[in-house]
C-alpha cells in the first residue's frame, strides 16, 4: 500500500505523535535544566533533536498539503497565523506576568516591583515578532543551570519562516514543479554537510538543519504515491535514525528515515484510542519549559532528571489543556469561520457571475436569432 492510500487526513495517529514528540523534548531538557548531562554524546543528540526533528517533518508534510489543497494567500495565512500566534502571544504574556513573578517570590524577591517595572512588557513587545530576541524577563530567573525562561520557543521563528516560504514558492508556481522540492532539499543538506566539515558551532546548523527536515516532510508528501507505507520500513527507517546518531549530525543520513517513521506511523495508526481530537503538543512545547523552570527555583532538580520529566509532564498537561480549551480552540474555530464565510462569499461570487453571463448569452441569442413572431415582414 502506498502512502497516499494509507494516510487519512481524519483517522491518523499524527496528534499523538507530535504529543508524543513535545513530551520528548520534556525530556531532553529535564537534563541541562536540572544541571545535568546526558552521559553518551550519540544519545544526546538522538534525544535532544529528534523532537522538534519530527515536529517540522510533520509540519513539511501538513503545510505542503495545506497549500496545495488550498492555494490561496489569505485563507492560507489566516490557517496557520491563527494556529500559532494566539497561543504563542498567550504563553509570552503567562511568562512575563504570571511565571516570572512567581519564580522571583519564590527566590525571596519581590514579585511586586517586577510587575510595576517595564520588563514584562519589553519580554513581550521584544518577542512579538516571532523571533526571540530577549529570554529573561527583567534579568530573571537567577541562579539556574539555564538563565532564561523559555528555551523552547525559539523554533517557532523558524516554522513560520517555512510557512511563508510555501506560500512564496507556491505563488510564483514553484511548489507544483516536481523537480524544485528535492532541489532545494539537496541545498539545505549540502549547507548543513558544510556547517559539518567545517566544524561550525551547533547553533549556526540550525537554519539548514530544521530546513532540511521541513523539506524531508514536503518530500515525502510530493512522492506520496509512490513512498510504500510498510511497519517494515518504519522499523528499518528508526533503526537507521538511532545508528546515525553517533556521527556528528545524524540528519546528514536520517533526515529522510525520521520524517518516515513519523508520518508513516502516524498514517498506518488507525485506533480510534490514538486518535486525539485534542492537540495538546503545542501547548506542552510552549509551556513546559517556563513550568521547568519553576520545577529548579522549587528544589526539585534535586530528583533524578528521568523523574524530573515524568513531574513535569504531569505540570504541564493540564497547563496544556487550559491552552487549548481557552485559546487554541477558539482561534481555530474562528480560523473555520473565516474560511467558511470567505468561501461562501466566493461561491456567491462565481454564481453571480455566471448569472450576469447566462444573462449576457441569453442577449446575445435575442439579437442574433429573434423569435420569428418578433421579425419584421
Amino acid at each position: 500500500m502506498k502512502l497516499d492510500q494509507a494516510f487519512d487526513p481524519h483517522r491518523n495517529a499524527l496528534n499523538a505523535l507530535r504529543l508524543g514528540l513535545a513530551l520528548s523534548v520534556i525530556v531532553w531538557h529535564s537534563y541541562p535544566l536540572s544541571g545535568h548531562r546526558i552521559p553518551s554524546a550519540a544519545i544526546q543528540q538522538f534525544v535532544g533533536s529528534i523532537g522538534v526533528d519530527g515536529f517540522f517533518a510533520i509540519s513539511g508534510f501538513l503545510i505542503t498539503s495545506s497549500w496545495l489543497r488550498h492555494p490561496r494567500v489569505r485563507d492560507y495565512s489566516v490557517a496557520r497565523g491563527l494556529r500559532i500566534l494566539p497561543g504563542f502571544y498567550v504563553c509570552l504574556i503567562v511568562t512575563a506576568f504570571v511565571i516570572a513573578p512567581i519564580g522571583v517570590a519564590m527566590q525571596g524577591g519581590s514579585a511586586a516591583r517586577l510587575l510595576l517595572s517595564s520588563a514584562p512588557v519589553e519580554y513581550v513587545v521584544r518577542n512579538a515578532a516571532v523571533s526571540m530576541a530577549q529570554f529573561d524577563v527583567g534579568g530573571t530567573p537567577t541562579g539556574l543551570p539555564w538563565p532564561g525562561w523559555n528555551g523552547s520557543l525559539w523554533t517557532l521563528g523558524y516554522e513560520m519562516y517555512c510557512y511563508i516560504g510555501v506560500a512564496c514558492f507556491g505563488v510564483v508556481g514553484l511548489l507544483g514543479r516536481r523537480w524544485f522540492l528535492p532541489t532545494i532539499t539537496v541545498l539545505a543538506w549540502s549547507l548543513l554537510l558544510v556547517s559539518v566539515v567545517l566544524a561550525l558551532p551547533s547553533g549556526t546548523r540550525e537554519p539548514a538543519r530544521l530546513a532540511l527536515m521541513f523539506l524531508a516532510g514536503a518530500l515525502i508528501h510530493q512522492w506520496r504515491h509512490l513512498i510504500p507505507a510498510r511497519w517494515s520500513l518504519v522499523a528499518m527507517a528508526v533503526v537507521i535514525a538511532v545508528a546515525a546518531a553517533w556521527l556528528p549530525d545524524y540528519r546528514l543520513v536520517a533526515a529522510f528515515p525520521v520524517a518516515y517513521a513519523v508520518i508513516v506511523s502516524g498514517a498506518l495508526i488507525r485506533d480510534a484510542r490514538w486518535r486525539l481530537t485534542t492537540d495538546l503538543s503545542y501547548g506542552v512545547y510552549i509551556y513546559a519549559f517556563p513550568l521547568q523552570q519553576l520545577m529548579v527555583i522549587g528544589g526539585l532538580d534535586r530528583l533524578h532528571p528521568l523523574l524530573f520529566a515524568v513531574v513535569a509532564a504531569i505540570v504541564t498537561l493540564p497547563v496544556a489543556m487550559l491552552s487549548w480549551t481557552l485559546v487554541e480552540k477558539p482561534a481555530m474555530s474562528l480560523k473555520s469561520r473565516l474560511l467558511r464565510r470567505w468561501s461562501g462569499r466566493a461561491q456567491g461570487d462565481r454564481a453571480e457571475l455566471t448569472a450576469v453571463a447566462g444573462h449576457s448569452s441569453s442577449g446575445t441569442n435575442l439579437m442574433t436569432n429573434p423569435p420569428s413572431g418578433s421579425q419584421l415582414s
